[in-house]
């Protein structure tokens, strides 16, 4: 081999190394997920300034400085007042200022266990049906309506178990992610507001879970608090309330999913 043969190989080394050691091009298809999402949960409009803290929350989101896929809201909309048309259009006219698709997820005071009928019909007219499915950057989103499980009671035309049962199933490989509203864990502090679960309810849900093995995450409300727990390897997140129950600072999250895998940031919002 002559001396510029030679220089020309080594030349062309470093070029070689950058094409080989550089991730493939050409989709979106062949990069991991990564996107952002914020969860609102626990507003409780009709209660006290819910719908006033809602407002700056929106306003927060929309000035985030990096874009969001969506919001979703687990639950708790209202305070027990989805019979007053004025503090459900409030709330709804608040929400609708934000720049991203919305998702929505009911809580034990939207659908009320003792009101079951009227209050059903009265969420389907203003948010939809119980339980939707989404789709971001190749990432399963599954708003599930779990309340008659936590609480035990029926909803006529609706099977919580077999509508989650269906859409694992056409998830395929894909990972998923599911939002509710009371999480299936125990409340530390054991208060009459946050009771358990039933056991059967709680067996039948976690062997669902056991069986899919695609799900990435938990995501909840409902305790007006800031918690992360875990059932076996699944990460429950918990997430606090916009509602200033309790004199607890408004807030709520922003998400990074990332390779599979959540962080995020809880938004402290201020008057």
């Amino acid at each position: 081999m002559t001396r510029r043969g030679f220089l020309s190989i080594l030349l062309a080394l470093p070029v070689l190394l950058v094409c080989l050691l550089s991730p493939a091009r050409g989709g979106d298809e062949r990069r991991a997920p990564h996107f952002y999402f914020v969860q609102l949960t626990d507003t409780h409009w009709g209660a006290r300034d819910g719908i006033a803290w809602t407002r700056k929350a929106v306003e927060t989101i929309n000035q985030l400085p990096f874009p969001i896929e969506f919001v979703v809201h687990t639950g708790d909309m209202l305070a027990d007042s989805i019979d007053n048309a004025d503090t459900v259009q409030a709330g709804l006219d608040a929400m609708r200022a934000l720049t991203v698709p919305v998702h929505y997820v009911p809580g034990n005071h939207d659908i009320r266990k003792t009101d079951r009928k009227r209050t059903t019909e009265l969420y389907r007219r203003y948010f939809g049906p119980f339980s939707t499915r989404a789709e971001y950057h190749g990432v399963v989103c599954l708003f599930f309506y779990s309340e008659p499980l936590a609480s035990g009671f029926r909803v006529a035309g609706y099977d919580p178990l077999n509508w989650l049962t269906v859409d694992l199933d056409s998830a395929s490989r894909k990972p998923v992610l599911i939002f509710q509203h009371m999480p299936s864990v125990g409340d530390l502090m054991g208060t009459k507001d946050n009771p358990e679960w039933p056991d059967d309810s709680r067996r039948d849900w976690e062997a669902l879970l056991d069986r899919s093995s695609n799900v990435k995450a938990l995501i909840a409300g409902h305790f007006h608090r800031d918690e992360l727990h875990w059932i076996k390897d699944l990460p429950v997140y918990v997430c606090s309330s916009v509602a200033r129950f309790w004199d607890r600072q408004p807030s709520f999250r922003v998400y990074e999913y990332r390779d599979g895998k959540l962080g995020y940031w809880t938004i402290y919002l201020e008057k």
